[in-house]
């Protein structure tokens, strides 16, 4: 968790879910699925990258093109081992300011470890890495109360999924500020949602006028990860870090991959997954009863109980109860449909369908040219 946001914003870091009463537990979900809501993303880390070499040297290390990446736009990437294991996801982005500080949303808990693994690379390039939650403060909102708040701010607001915005917040000197839309999330298709990056010095003013505005619902970060899981964006943590490839978790069919940039580490194992046809797991959305699973937990068919299929990705409480949870599993395990958590008589996950097609992009070119 990012502490120095929790020490900003008290009351809006992530409580336990058994904390809050059945009353507000139902308002927030039903902000998340058709009203309106603002989330403090307390579970993202944030890594600044400046520097004129700074797009050319992440260029080299992530997997996608950060070299043409614009301030109009934001793009999903990893971070690779030689071995092209992701160890890392990213939400990237170019803001205005005067150095255009590139920006790596990553999961909290890798942060620091992928900061200081990325630092060691820089050698001669002229690009300085950063705990970018010094300086901004991240927060999930949605919906048309939201919206109407972004609006005092942000001339227009970003129109379609991954596009950018940006403004300045504060006296002089004035501080950047920039408005990313998230991909839509499955269950709650007519809900815009936005990742909003708030300068530090501005953040609790900006949180008090989201959750002082009539029809805005401050929602605990562990009900809005619900949103992240349905949009079928994976994000790697701690206990998934070096366990899969883009492909394994769908990450070149949601654009994180660019196929046609240069070389980055494990760049060829990804490649080769790619066009030699062998890929033979995926990433699944899906529903269970019982315990929370956790990141990095063994999934297991009945069948085959001593030889785990797949393992859990993340996940986060449902609105009807139980817990919904992407998932990394092997095709042949999805099809026979009998897949449990943990062991053979676990919990059984029951599949839903992702908010997307399975499409491979370097066959359409409508989506190779997306992802450019």
């Amino acid at each position: 968790m990012t502490s120095q946001w929790r020490d900003l914003l008290p009351h809006a870091a992530a409580a336990s879910p058994s904390d809050i009463s059945p009353d507000a537990r139902a308002a927030q979900f039903d902000a998340l699925r058709s009203g309106s809501f603002v989330a403090l993303a307390d579970d993202t880390g944030l890594i600044a990258v400046n520097g004129p070499d700074a797009a050319a040297f992440l260029h080299g290390q992530l997997t996608n093109d950060v070299e043409r990446l614009s301030p109009v736009q934001a793009r999903l990437a990893g971070y690779c081992s030689a071995k092209g294991r992701l160890l890392a996801t990213f939400l990237m982005w170019r803001d205005t300011s005067p150095d255009a500080t590139i920006y790596l949303a990553s999961d909290a808990a890798v942060q620091a470890a992928v900061q200081k693994r990325l630092s060691m690379f820089v050698l001669r390039a002229k690009a300085r890495l950063t705990d970018g939650a010094a300086t901004h403060v991240l927060f999930q909102v949605g919906g048309p109360a939201a919206e109407a708040v972004l609006a005092r701010t942000f001339p227009t607001l970003p129109a379609a999924a991954l596009a950018a915005v940006h403004a300045t917040l504060g006296d002089a000197p004035a501080i950047a500020t920039s408005l990313i839309r998230l991909p839509e999330a499955g269950t709650a298709r007519s809900l815009s949602r936005y990742l909003w990056s708030v300068p530090v010095a501005q953040a609790v003013d900006v949180w008090n006028a989201l959750v002082q505005a009539d029809g805005v619902v401050a929602v605990d970060p562990a009900f809005a990860a619900w949103l992240d899981v349905h949009s079928g964006v994976a994000r790697v943590t701690t206990a998934t870090q070096e366990q899969f490839v883009p492909q394994m978790i769908n990450w070149e069919v949601v654009g994180g991959v660019n196929f046609r940039k240069g070389c980055y580490p494990g760049q060829e194992v990804v490649a080769r997954s790619q066009y030699r046809g062998t890929i033979k797991r995926r990433l699944h959305l899906a529903h269970l009863d019982g315990v929370q699973p956790q990141a990095g937990q063994e999934l297991v068919e009945t069948s085959d109980p001593d030889q785990p299929c797949g393992m859990v990705v993340q996940a986060s409480p449902a609105p009807n109860g139980g817990f919904d949870l992407l998932v990394e599993l092997k095709l042949a395990a999805r099809e026979a449909n009998d897949v449990r958590l943990g062991a053979a008589d676990g919990p059984a996950l029951v599949f839903a369908e992702l908010p997307y097609e399975i499409i491979d992009p370097t066959e359409t070119p409508a989506s190779s040219a997306a992802a450019s």
